[in-house]
């Protein structure tokens, strides 16, 4: 598991600082305890190009995936903490 998670540690570096925070607070404070599902989509998420990841982010865009939906609907918690 710590492999993994030094991967996606990597993953969640961004081209974005704000983007970098916002992946790299959801993989330490959310995906630990995250269903198997939604680790997933955490993985697909890190796929998603800069611009349309924000645009999820900022809701301009909604991921037609629910789980994927769920896991950016968390990192857009993460922007009001």
């Amino acid at each position: 598991m710590d492999e993994l998670i030094g991967k996606l540690h990597w993953r969640c570096r961004r081209g974005m600082k704000e983007l970098d925070l916002l992946t790299e607070g959801y993989l330490e404070r959310y995906y630990p305890d995250a269903s198997a599902e939604d680790r997933q989509a955490f993985t697909e998420v890190l796929e998603l190009q800069d611009p349309l990841l924000m645009s999820y982010v900022v809701g301009r865009q909604t991921p037609e995936n629910p789980a994927m939906a769920r896991v950016i609907d968390i990192m857009r918690t993460l922007l009001k903490a």
